[in-house]
């Protein structure tokens, strides 16, 4: 709808005008069982806000995205809906000081994980509800001021059909057939949440003391659906949550101020999480069906963890507008890896954050929409793109190198300050700074300038100068930065030496250093032993990308495997990623070393990354001649690693995953025959989760038809069995199976949120470029209409994940950018993700090139 869009100089004129005192809801969702009659299925909802306005006779509006407005009353008078609503806004005139709006609505039910999104269960045919509103979704439930900064107390009420429970952000409690909850503290309208259905819930409760004797009980609950609840470890979820709020009661001194503490785990969910006070939701995919590797259990527990961070930073103190979301999201980024490790049994979690957060965040900062943490947020839409690599991981690194530049304790202190300052307020970036400044005794606003409020990445690349008798005479740090974004950053890093001694590479001399200005000389290492290999940026203080000199890269071509401390050998794999990505290192070299060295990775999570990024390299970076050679390799590999893993181990199971993505023949054979019985590897457990991830390749190889899926379904008929159907029907080889898969997504509305994200996963196969060629044209044809009528996620979804990126040619490219010149006025946003999509194409293309000219080397 035209209207739904909000900006941010609205915003800032509303809060200027008017201030919320509070809010009572009343939803009847009675009407989510049954029968539909064809149209939008709807619920009732009714609202009434009190608030103020400084202008006494100053015109204003309300937020509201429904089907219809029954009944509308402003300080007691009838407004007539049809005069006042368009569809998204109720205008509000002649305000008086101290106000009272009435609406009684007809708001409907989502199916694309907005608003109040209703899933039935094909297991059973239960109904299970739940609210997502991030970043201005809550309009959609019930009428408001949504934006941030309009913080106000809210008391729900909910009537559900009979033997279901209801939850909400304040305890809850049912009498005569109504549901009625505790008034909240003041919170914003996104982080508002209902979760209603016949759910599993299991409880449990957390107790502290404090020193000065004030004792604290939080009531704990987990929920799931019914037909998740054998697999629920519910247990294990108690533990992390237990251990991350002791972990923040210690370092935040403020404490956890919102009363209970629930976790839902909900069905078809858009995020990983979503940090509403007292009620978090989950996407059940966090709820393991078959086995996983120790990994999984890992970024569940950053995830729970990054969710709790939020409550202070956030939802005690929130941004004022979208343009610092950093204040919660960077926040929370670093503070889940900082509990995991400080916290819990994830000791290594630093690990995970150095090759997969900041691969995510080097990626995003390279991309032609790259924007400094502290973004300029437009509107919404604006707001909705942004929840990115730069906002969650680059925002994350560049506080890890903060607590390093100004010390974990001051970094802490003004932590503390900054929550009991601004308690239950909104602030913006000088707020944080102005707390650190104090606690640190550093100016802030430079590094600020540096860090926060430009974008791009650094390259840091050691020069090493050795005298007359093998020592180093000079260690220097060179530093550059891409053309686009020039700015050279202060860096506090430490440089690592290592060597080669006993079939082992070790560090043996290390020192930490600011680098500043395009050259940095690193005195403290002169004089050392001439190394082997040079590590800028050692044990990841800082947010750069490693460069090696070529001493540094002979070494780790010999010996990347013999590398014996685990973090150091991440960053040499992710600083490897990023010369492929960068076509500084054939695609085809960065195979050949993950084949040589990935099966001695210890850490399971770089393991699985690496796979992940050979995976990547054959299908984007490598030269399309050589392709076949490199899935011949890599299957063959992935294969023997297979055999030769310990068995029953999560190294095997994470090889058996890889041998699904890219199997050959005879690897598809073997997929084959661990599904029919009659191969077998030792040790293997082939579960209902890894029979669908082997069904796949068979599908889209065409050796798994719809016969033998739906037999498959007979077998795991559950949401999730569906769901893998649905992406495995999708990837089979056929020209009426993609056109069937195209409409469904593209010309239709009918699927939910999570079969339109199966579906596109199924329908783009790395093997079926030739099939998928003649949906390149229609794509450009497709996407404005896509934009403009479908909502905001399922449009991200389809321009992005059906962009033709697998057609590698300069011809996709040119016709990018003939759409981007023929498409000025488009939406901002919508020109942002085709030329995100468009630059991914432009470095596939010259990865191809550096990886083609390795082969005449």
């Amino acid at each position: 709808m035209p209207g739904e869009n909000l900006s941010r100089d609205e915003a800032r004129e509303r809060a200027a005008l008017l201030a919320v005192d509070g809010y009572e809801v009343s939803l009847d969702v009675r009407s989510a069982l049954g029968e539909g009659d064809g149209g939008p299925r709807t619920f009732r909802s009714v609202t009434t806000i009190r608030f103020r306005c400084a202008e006494p006779g100053a015109t204003s509006f309300a937020d509201l995205i429904a089907p219809s407005v029954t009944a509308l009353s402003l300080n007691g008078k009838d407004l007539d809906p049809s005069e006042v609503f368009d569809g998204s806004r109720i205008t509000l005139e002649d305000l008086a000081a101290d106000n009272e709006l009435v609406v009684d609505a007809r708001c409907a039910y989502s199916r694309t994980g907005e608003g109040l999104h209703r899933f039935v269960d094909p297991e059973d045919g239960e109904v299970y509800l739940y609210t997502q509103y991030e970043p201005a979704d809550s309009r959609r439930v019930f009428a408001n001021f949504e934006q941030p900064d309009l913080k106000a107390p809210f008391r729900f009420e909910v009537r559900a059909p009979e033997g279901w429970t209801v939850w909400s952000n304040g305890a809850g409690e049912l009498a005569d057939g109504t549901w009625r909850f505790a008034e909240t503290k003041p919170i914003s309208t996104y982080i508002t949440c209902v979760v209603a259905g016949p759910y599993h819930h299991v409880t449990d409760s957390y107790e502290r003391t404090f020193a000065d004797g004030t004792r604290l009980e939080i009531p704990l609950g987990a929920m799931c659906r019914k037909g998740l609840a054998p697999h629920f470890d519910a247990d294990d979820v108690f533990l992390v949550t237990k251990q991350g709020l002791d972990f923040f009661h210690d370092h935040f001194d403020y404490p956890y101020p919102f009363g209970k503490y629930d976790q839902a785990f909900v069905p078809e969910y858009n995020l990983g999480a979503m940090e509403n006070p007292g009620l978090v939701t989950f996407r059940e995919e966090y709820i393991f069906r078959g086995k996983v590797t120790r990994a999984s259990y890992e970024a569940r527990a950053n995830v729970v963890l990054h969710e709790m961070a939020h409550m202070w930073f956030g939802d005690l103190v929130t941004m004022v507008w979208w343009d610092d979301l950093w204040l919660k999201e960077s926040f929370a980024d670093f503070m889940g890896t900082f509990a995991n490790v400080g916290a819990t049994r994830f000791k290594d979690a630093w690990i995970t954050f150095a090759n997969r957060r900041k691969a995510w965040a080097y990626r995003a900062d390279q991309l032609p929409s790259t924007h400094p943490v502290t973004a300029d947020i437009r509107d919404l839409e604006d707001a909705k793109l942004n929840f990115d690599g730069i906002t969650y991981a680059k925002g994350a690194s560049v506080l890890k190198q903060l607590v390093a530049y100004a010390g974990e304790e001051a970094f802490l202190e003004g932590a503390r300050r900054y929550f009991k300052r601004h308690a239950y307020g909104n602030t913006r970036l000088g707020d944080l700074l102005s707390a650190l400044e104090e606690t640190s005794g550093r100016d802030m606003s430079a590094w600020a300038r540096s860090w926060l409020q430009t974008a791009g990445v650094n390259a840091l690349t050691p020069q090493v100068l050795l005298d007359g008798e093998g020592r180093v005479a000079e260690l220097a740090v060179v530093q550059e930065a891409a053309e686009s974004h020039p700015e050279l950053r202060p860096h506090r890093v430490a440089v690592g030496l290592y060597r080669r001694a006993e079939g082992v590479l070790e560090r043996y001399a290390r020192a930490e250093v600011d680098v500043a200005g395009p050259r940095t000389v690193v005195a403290e290492l002169a004089g050392s032993g001439a190394p082997d290999l040079v590590l800028v940026n050692d044990d990841d203080l800082t947010y750069c990308k490693t460069r090696f000199d070529e001493t540094s890269l002979t070494a780790l071509r010999a010996a990347l495997g013999d590398m014996s401390d685990p973090l150091a050998r991440a960053l040499c794999w992710s600083a490897l990623w990023n010369m492929t990505r960068d076509a500084l290192l054939p695609a085809r070299e960065f195979i050949g070393l993950v084949l040589r060295f990935a099966h001695r990775e210890s850490d399971i999570g770089v393991l699985q990354m690496l796979h992940a990024w050979a995976d990547a390299a054959l299908t984007h970076y490598a030269a399309p001649r050589w392709r076949p050679e490199g899935t011949r390799l890599l299957a063959e590999g992935a294969a023997d690693r297979l055999r030769a893993a310990e068995p029953g181990s999560e190294h095997q199971l994470a090889w058996a995953r890889f041998l699904a993505r890219v199997a050959d023949e005879p690897g598809l054979a073997l997929l084959a025959g661990l599904l029919d019985g009659s191969r077998s590897v030792a040790g293997l457990e082939v579960d209902q989760e890894l029979r669908w991830a082997f069904l796949e390749p068979l599908a889209a190889h065409g050796l798994a038809d719809e016969s033998a899926l739906s037999a498959e379904l007979a077998r795991d008929d559950t949401a999730s069995g569906k769901r893998h159907q649905v992406r495995c029907l999708a990837a089979r080889p056929s020209a009426a199976v993609k056109a069937q898969a195209w409409a469904q997504v593209v010309e239709s509305d009918a699927l939910s949120n999570a079969l339109v994200e199966a579906t596109i996963a199924g329908f783009t196969q790395p093997s079926q470029r030739e099939l998928l060629a003649p949906y390149a044209e229609r794509y450009w044809a497709a996407i404005e209409k896509v934009w403009a009528g479908r909502s905001i996620q399922i449009g991200m979804d389809v321009v992005r994940g059906l962009f033709p990126g697998l057609q590698q040619s300069p011809a996709t490219l040119d016709a990018a950018d003939g759409w981007l010149a023929a498409h000025q006025d488009a939406a901002p946003a919508l020109r942002r993700l085709v030329l995100e999509a468009r630059d991914d194409l432009a470095r596939a293309l010259r990865g191809q090139a550096c990886d083609g000219a390795a082969s005449t080397d």
